[in-house]
């Protein structure tokens, strides 16, 4: 049973929900383990309010997750942006807007569906046990391939796997790993083809939410709990992509496979309790 003591106001996030939603929402953007996800499922299963707030409201607190994070990830892998912009040629250009087409068409012709139909528990937990039956499979795969291998079919089979990460659980970083080791590339470029496809997708997605966000405005009573969690959001993602940059040359994904398949079942667990 739900207690009335452990809930927030109705109608407002509070300064630790914000912190806490923030502070995880950077590795799990970082990790194969669904930002979305977590961010769907944690809420509810520590029986908090944020799942009756405004619909309109969390999803303008997820644009500023994401706004947190996107310029933590822009920081920390300016190297490799730089390093893109100067080998950027016709060839790289028409790879990016293949992988970046999919997500995009789905996301404009799809989008308030998704967020109405599939951002409920039982949904996320199809998501992860969904995306970890792939990664699964994926891990198996034989390393033949380099990054500057990929071509126009891959860069489609990418694409795509961005648009289905747009359902909740799935994850944006699992989907387009698991994408690329079934394409044969090796896992440390499986890595790197996941981080290029994905900051263009991010940082576009992020930018077009905010604009739609100045245009609404927010009650003024969010304006602390939004900052705090875009601020946890940015220093846990500086932090976390260090440290998974220390591990993730040959990681494994069974471990986050593992994972997820865990806390989905934790859920689904929850709901027949319920």
């Amino acid at each position: 049973m739900r207690s009335p003591s452990n809930r927030a106001a109705p109608g407002r996030l509070s300064l630790i929900q914000a912190l806490t939603l923030g502070a995880m929402h950077g590795p799990a953007e970082l990790l194969p383990i669904s930002s979305s996800g977590h961010v769907a499922l944690v809420p509810w299963l520590l029986h908090w309010d944020y799942e009756r707030l405004d619909p309109e409201l969390r999803k303008s607190f997820e644009v500023a997750l994401h706004a947190g994070t996107a310029a933590a990830l822009l920081i920390t892998l300016r190297d490799e942006v730089a390093e893109a912009l100067r080998a950027l040629d016709a060839r790289l250009a028409s790879l990016i807007a293949l992988s970046f087409a999919p997500p995009a068409v789905v996301g404009y012709a799809l989008e308030r569906h998704i967020e109405g139909r599939l951002g409920t528990p039982r949904s996320v937990c199809a998501g992860l046990l969904a995306g970890s039956a792939l990664m699964v499979w994926a891990d198996r795969s034989p390393q033949a391939r380099g990054a500057e291998d990929a071509g126009a079919r891959d860069a489609v089979w990418l694409g795509c796997a961005q648009a289905c990460a747009l359902v909740p659980g799935v994850s944006r970083n699992g989907a387009t790993l698991a994408t690329a080791r079934l394409r044969r590339f090796t896992r440390e470029d499986s890595n790197r083809l996941s981080r290029y496809v994905a900051l263009p997708v991010i940082a576009g997605a992020t930018a077009l939410k905010s604009v739609r966000l100045a245009r609404r405005g927010l009650p003024r009573s969010t304006g602390g709990p939004f900052a705090l969690g875009a601020g946890a959001s940015f220093v846990s993602t500086l932090g976390f992509t260090w440290v998974i940059r220390q591990v993730e040359r040959d990681r494994s994904l069974l471990p986050y496979a593992a994972y997820r398949v865990a806390l989905a079942s934790l859920a689904l667990w929850s709901m027949r309790r319920s």
